[in-house]
């Protein structure tokens, strides 16, 4: 009797070790084959995982790109999920300011089309929401920024949302950003990502391809500081149309500018500022509590300033005038 009691539980426990095996050599290849598969999707640009990355560093062909024409779109550098995620946020601010605050329209009066079309915006989104402070760290958009910027380092500027709304966004003149915050050696880059699709009918960027080169141009200051019209129209500019998750980088010297939003769906963007540390302001102008703050590597100078900025200077920088309207639009 005892001896097959012993012989029962020998198979009872026999049993039970052999389904624990089993469960656990089922994990492992669960996990296995969840590792392989992102793994392959790491090297798969068409799979939906492919944008999945530790760093996103330019290709030497897409530097060439940015040198010769002053701007890249880099593809899927997001997500679809994290890009529709950080949309999500992006609207959930643009309702909480405009329930606090009251809707605040930036809409430049160059473009012409104040009363008529309409944006929404919020400067240095860092501060009101921890997830898009989050994506300025992202080292997949800073290492793409350091290609274009040729520094190991790259310090913030400014950072802005907008949102076009449908069928009646906001275009923007043809402009620079160079002669809102002009610095030294024109190391600025501003980088747009976009948490949606930015076809041609939803206002995409469009830019005048190595107009970079050309230096700071001289701008007018009615109404926002743009380029003669007749000279450089939105509408003859390089559409730049975007997917979302791609991010499209520029020089602060690139001509750009955007049609209006036609479409039935809102355009929602983040443009960054950044720069390298040691390029310095030419003068002290649109300057900005989270400004200077490091997005990768160091800050050489550690946030020294030369004595001659040992004083506010006034908020201009072209023929002395002072500027209007939202800076670096886009």
């Amino acid at each position: 009797m005892q001896f097959d009691k012993y012989l029962n539980y020998r198979h009872i426990a026999v049993q039970f070790i052999n389904a624990s095996v089993a469960i656990t050599l089922r994990t492992i290849s669960q996990h296995t084959a969840q590792a392989n598969a992102a793994h392959s999707a790491l090297n798969c640009p068409n799979s939906p995982l492919g944008t999945v990355r530790f760093t996103t560093m330019l290709t030497d062909d897409q530097k060439l790109f940015f040198a010769t024409n002053g701007y890249v779109l880099v593809k899927g550098l997001l997500s679809p999920s994290e890009a529709s995620m950080y949309r999500k946020e992006c609207h959930s601010l643009a309702t909480r300011l405009a329930d606090i605050r009251g809707i605040e329209d930036p809409t430049w009066g160059s473009a012409g089309t104040r009363g008529v079309t309409q944006l929404r915006h919020c400067h240095d989104v860092q501060f009101q929401s921890a997830k898009l402070a989050q994506l300025l760290l992202d080292d997949r958009l800073t290492s793409c920024a350091a290609d274009c910027i040729g520094s190991p380092n790259v310090q913030l500027h400014h950072s802005k949302m907008f949102i076009k709304p449908a069928e009646k966004g906001s275009p923007f003149p043809m402009h620079q950003d160079a002669p809102y915050f002009p610095h030294d050696n024109h190391s600025m880059i501003a980088a747009i990502v976009h948490f949606d699709a930015a076809p041609i009918e939803k206002g995409c960027i469009r830019v005048v391809p190595g107009s970079h080169k050309l230096g700071m141009l001289p701008h007018i200051g009615d109404g926002g500081w743009h380029l003669d019209p007749e000279e450089y129209s939105v509408e003859h500019a390089a559409p730049c149309p975007a997917d979302t998750g791609d991010v499209l980088f520029f020089s602060y010297l690139t001509i750009h500018g955007s049609g209006i939003n036609t479409s039935d769906e809102a355009r929602t963007t983040l443009l960054i500022q950044m720069r390298d540390p040691t390029d310095l302001p030419t003068i002290r102008t649109h300057e900005s509590r989270g400004q200077g703050m490091m997005l990768r590597g160091i800050d050489p100078l550690c946030a020294a300033r030369p004595a001659w900025e040992a004083e506010p200077q006034p908020s201009h920088a072209m023929g002395g005038q002072t500027m209007g309207g939202t800076m670096g639009g886009m």
